[in-house]
């Protein structure tokens, strides 16, 4: 896909700006705490931050967390086949695992694998979104050195009412979801809880050809692959007048999910994932906050295999449902933050965090439990038209010892919304137990840690209707992790990062239009691979949003493109670039009942993500949806 095509989602929008009015008042920014550990403003962050409310998930009608996320600056998704199967988000080019996803504060991933489970979230039981790009080590420590995404479990207006929710949708594949809700609180206690289900017949996973390649799955089972899903979901807390606030949250997704396998590696799965955490907050003195978390995230899986096999040593076999291994998984956390007012425009945060990861198997690791003791201070201070972030950390990590990180950002306003900044930060990673300790030879226990350092210039402006941001980085990372052509983990000396990511939107007469723009080159630099892309990063990817609302009648649009990729390593296995078009629309028919309707790859595209696994084509989805919110 050629950079001029890609441009055109930012281009189409720029030239609309010129006719926006400048002198409407400016959109109240949104409140994040991600990207600092504390209550900032967007405009305040001085690192690229993009926010999905509750809003823009029931404009843009998703199935998953992919169809929320792909295409946001800095993104690219890879997903082996169709909804419920194994998706990974690449953030600015750096490794799946050098993202840290958190749910309600609570870190989540298989501690086996070191990847968050995007599709066992349930959008459903999501209220907002916040991710923070560039390195966040010298605050969160291990696995943000791409940034942080933090998702937040939905929550009830705090208006003294009971508010129930109901959602149904129906659609291709003998797609069915249901999700049914009760909020309610007043200004001191709130509670929110829901219960959910999703189901779809899938896709072939795996193209046929894959066995006889030796890639991909490894197998060729031409079948629909189908992928059910029950969730649950609570929250609640309660504030008293002194400012005291107690809270706990607690969300469990289960699956069954089908795939392309064998006797050996399994054709279906079980996974559950639970996450469950509290927090406690309080005010001793006037300057002086103090808050103190704890929670547990689980990662379970088992696999099991069923139906016909046949390899050269097998003639055709049907074989009943048989377990073929399982990996259950756990992390404990705690931490002590304190934030101490030293000045109106000035802010100290000091903390600690504790880990303690977990992880049982039928295979066996040589070692089945770490843990990881942090130190942290970030101090936020604003001098006229300057602001200033500056943070440390130490971080004691028990199979690889002692690691400091740190980040240094400065921001200047100028008249009108522009900001300018720039920051410098480094960031770390230790190998995950797949990566040291899998069996049969899929292990490598000599694997050091990988090292990054970043930089990173913005230009922003935000003013009446319209807003626009540019951002420029630099991420070298030492000891990168990847596999050989054995599928081994091997560090290789550096990789270079290099990106340039645009996002521009406005509201012009009704039309709410937003786009993005990512332009990247992520390479390898060493040996015989030097100046090769990493594999599974496009170098351009754009998305355009366009809605429209006309009464009781809401319209919309998305708009995604993505440039070549490549599988391996040796850049042998092509990712063709492709482009699709999703259409929307909803009427309100009475106050808090909506029925909704969207086309996704509307124009029934082919592509992949991953070498030789299948993606969804031409797909309906029509929702009846209760939410008294709208009422």
């Amino acid at each position: 896909m050629k950079k001029t095509l890609l441009a055109a989602s930012l281009l189409s929008a720029t030239m609309a700006v010129q006719a926006a009015d400048a002198d409407q008042a400016t959109s109240l920014s949104s409140v994040i705490v991600t990207a600092t550990r504390t209550s900032i403003t967007t405009d305040e962050a001085l690192s690229s931050v993009s926010v999905i409310t509750r809003a823009d998930i029931d404009r843009l009608q998703p199935a998953s967390v992919r169809d929320l996320l792909v295409g946001l600056p800095g993104v690219a998704f890879t997903q082996a086949g169709g909804e419920g199967q194994l998706s990974t988000l690449f953030l600015r080019g750096t490794n799946s695992t050098h993202v840290l996803v958190l749910i309600d504060g609570v870190r989540i991933g298989a501690v086996g694998a070191g990847l968050p489970a995007f599709e066992q979230i349930p959008v459903d039981q999501i209220e907002r979104i916040e991710l923070v790009r560039g390195p966040r080590s010298s605050l969160y420590g291990a696995d943000a050195m791409g940034g942080v995404i933090q998702i937040f479990t939905r929550h009830g207006a705090q208006d003294g009412k009971l508010d129930p929710s109901l959602s149904v949708s129906t659609g291709s594949r003998s797609y069915m979801d249901g999700h049914a809700g009760l909020s309610g609180g007043d200004s001191h206690a709130w509670f929110n809880a829901g219960l959910g289900g999703q189901y779809t017949a899938g896709i072939n996973a795996c193209r046929v050809g894959a066995a006889e390649l030796g890639v991909a799955c490894f197998a060729d089972q031409p079948d629909h692959d189908a992928y059910r899903n029950w969730n649950g979901m609570a929250n609640g807390g309660y504030r008293w007048d002194n400012g005291t606030e107690l809270a706990a949250t607690w969300l469990r997704s289960k699956n069954f999910v089908e795939y392309d396998g064998s006797p050996y590696g399994g054709n279906q799965a079980v996974n559950q994932q639970q996450v469950a955490g509290a927090r406690l907050s309080f005010v001793p003195l006037d300057a002086w906050k103090v808050t103190l978390n704890a929670g547990q995230s689980r990662d379970d899986n088992a696999t099991y295999f069923q139906g016909e096999y046949s390899d050269l040593f097998t003639p055709l076999t049907y074989v009943p449902r048989t377990p073929v291994g399982h990996t259950y998984s756990r992390r404990n956390q705690a931490s002590w933050q304190n934030d101490i007012t030293l000045d109106a425009n000035q802010l100290l945060t000091a903390g600690v965090d504790y880990q303690q990861e977990h992880i049982d198997s039928d295979t066996g690791y040589l070692k089945s439990t770490r843990e990881d003791t942090g130190v942290y201070a970030q101090y936020m201070g604003t001098f006229g038209r300057n602001e200033v972030q500056l943070s440390a950390r130490h971080d004691h990590n028990g199979q690889f010892g002692n690691h400091n990180t740190g980040s240094a950002a400065w921001g200047y306003a100028f008249d009108h919304g522009l900001r300018l900044s720039a920051s410098y930060g480094t960031a770390f990673h230790a190998p995950t137990f797949n990566d040291l300790y899998y069996p049969f030879n899929s292990g490598n226990p000599d694997l050091k840690p990988e090292k990054s350092r970043s930089g990173e210039l913005g230009l922003s402006q935000a003013q009446g209707t319209w807003n626009w941001a540019v951002n420029a980085y630099q991420t070298t990372i030492t000891d990168l992790i990847t596999l050989d052509e054995n599928f081994v983990p091997q560090n290789i000396s550096q990789a270079r990062i290099r990106g340039l990511e645009g996002q521009f939107g406005i509201n012009l007469e009704g039309w709410q239009v937003q786009s993005y723009l990512t332009l990247m080159q992520p390479k390898n630099r060493e040996g015989a691979y030097d100046g090769n892309l990493l594999p599974r990063r496009p170098k351009q990817t754009a998305r355009v949003d366009v809605d429209r609302s006309f009464g009781a009648f809401g319209i919309g649009a998305t708009f995604f493109a993505s440039g070549k990729a490549y599988d391996d390593q040796a850049n042998l296995h092509r990712l063709g670039g492709y482009a699709t078009t999703d259409l929307r629309a909803s009427y309100e028919f009475m106050p808090g009942w909506r029925v909704e309707a969207k086309l996704a790859n509307a124009f029934d595209r082919s592509y992949e993500t991953a070498y030789y696994f299948n993606q969804p084509g031409r797909t309906w989805f029509l929702t009846l949806r209760y939410s008294p919110a709208t009422r």
